[in-house]
C-alpha cells in the first residue's frame, strides 16, 4: 500500500494539476484575506485573527478538491489499466485508502504555507501574540477534516466514471449538497422539531464549531463516519466490477 501511496504522491508533484490547486488555493485566499477590502480583510478587521480562511476555505475547496481527485479512478478506467491495477497484491481498500490519502496529502500541503498567514497575524497583534493560538489550531483541525470529506466525496465520485469532466463535475455537486444542502433544508423550518436533525446531516453545522476552534467529539465522530461511508461505498462500486 505504502508503495502505491508513494506512486499517488509523485503523480500528484509530477503534474502540473497539483501546483495549479495549490497556487490557485493561496491566491483566493490571499486576495480575500488581504487585498479585497471588506469585512474579510484582516487588515481592516481590526482583530488578531485568520478566521476569513476558515470561512473562505470550504468553498474555495468545493472546487478544487474535486480538481484533485477526478483523475483518481476515471483516468484508470478510461486508460483500461484499473483491472491491471486491481491485480496487485493489495486489496481494493488498501488502494481505495492509498489514492484517498494521496490526495489528503496535497491538500495538507496546500493548507502549509497558510502557516504564514497565522505567523503575520501574530506578529501584527498589539501587544504582538494576541491571538487565539489555541483556537487557530483547534481550526485548522477543522479544516483538515473538512478536506478530508471532501476527498473522500472527490474518490467517490471519481469511481463511478471514466470521465474526469463528470468526477469533477459530481464530487463539487455532493460536496455543496453536503456541505450547505442539509444546512438550507433547515432553514426552512418546514419540518418542526427534525430541522435540528436535518442540519446535523450536514457538514456545515459540524464544521462551523470546528472553525470556531471548538473541539468537539459529536463533529469528530461525524467526520470519521461520512469519511469512512463513502470510502465503504467506493469499495462497492468498484467491486461491482465483479458481478
Amino acid at each position: 500500500m505504502f508503495a502505491l501511496l508513494k506512486k499517488e504522491i509523485r503523480a500528484f508533484l509530477s503534474s502540473l494539476i497539483g501546483y495549479v490547486v495549490i497556487a490557485v488555493f493561496l491566491l483566493v485566499t490571499g486576495l480575500f484575506m488581504w487585498i479585497f477590502p471588506g469585512d474579510t480583510n484582516v487588515l481592516e478587521m481590526g482583530f488578531a485573527n485568520i478566521d476569513t480562511l476558515f470561512y473562505i476555505s470550504p468553498w474555495v475547496f468545493l472546487f478544487l478538491i474535486p480538481a484533485i481527485t477526478m483523475r483518481s479512478f476515471a483516468e484508470e478506467r478510461r486508460l483500461g489499466t484499473i483491472e491491471l491495477l486491481f491485480t496487485k497484491p493489495v486489496s481494493d481498500m488498501q488502494i481505495i485508502l492509498a489514492k484517498y490519502f494521496a490526495g489528503l496529502f496535497l491538500v495538507v500541503i496546500a493548507l502549509l504555507p497558510t502557516l504564514l498567514y497565522f505567523f503575520t497575524v501574530y506578529q501584527l497583534g498589539n501587544p504582538v501574540g494576541n491571538i487565539d493560538t489555541g483556537g487557530t489550531w483547534g481550526s485548522y483541525i477543522g479544516l483538515i477534516l473538512l478536506a478530508a470529506a471532501y476527498v473522500a466525496i472527490g474518490i467517490f465520485s471519481s469511481s463511478v466514471t471514466d470521465n474526469q469532466i463528470v468526477s469533477f463535475l459530481l464530487a463539487a455537486i455532493i460536496s455543496f449538497l453536503m456541505y450547505s444542502g442539509f444546512q438550507a433544508i433547515g432553514d426552512f423550518n418546514v419540518l418542526g422539531r427534525f430541522d435540528n436533525f436535518v442540519i446535523q446531516l450536514g457538514i456545515q453545522d459540524h464544521y462551523t464549531g470546528l472553525s470556531l476552534g471548538l473541539i468537539d467529539s459529536r463533529d469528530l465522530v461525524y467526520f470519521v463516519a461520512l469519511i469512512t461511508f463513502f470510502l465503504l461505498i467506493t469499495k462497492t462500486v468498484l467491486q461491482s466490477r465483479r458481478w
